[in-house]
């Protein structure tokens, strides 16, 4: 797994270029930071949809908190927010991907 590093992103300093930010998705997983206005770009440039996974380790009440997916269709770009619910316990989101061919991500922080 690849160790995302967070792109800052000043809300007051005009437009960010994620697509430009983003490189190839880990075969293995990738990890990002979590936490509050974080997230993750993911750009699926395959002809065929990719559905990313990220894992929720906590419990509720004893019961496990079913892990998150999100399918990316052919072409398109994604933004998935890097919450808390998915911190593991490195302090980071433990992210899968069902195919990296031509899938890119980023992970990025909105900052004032």
């Amino acid at each position: 797994m690849a160790d995302l590093s967070l792109v800052p992103v000043p809300v007051d300093a005009g437009v960010a270029d994620v697509a430009g930010e983003a490189a190839a998705a880990g075969a293995g997983g990738d990890t990002a930071p979590v936490g509050p206005h974080r997230f993750l770009y993911v750009a699926n440039g395959d002809s065929s949809s990719h559905t990313v996974t990220l894992a929720t380790p906590g419990t509720v009440k004893g019961l496990a908190i079913s892990d998150a997916t999100v399918t990316v269709a052919a072409g398109e770009h994604a933004i998935i927010p890097l919450h808390n619910v998915y911190r593991g316990a490195n302090g980071r989101a433990a992210i899968t991907y069902d195919g990296v061919t031509s899938v890119s991500v980023a992970a990025f922080e909105l900052e004032s």
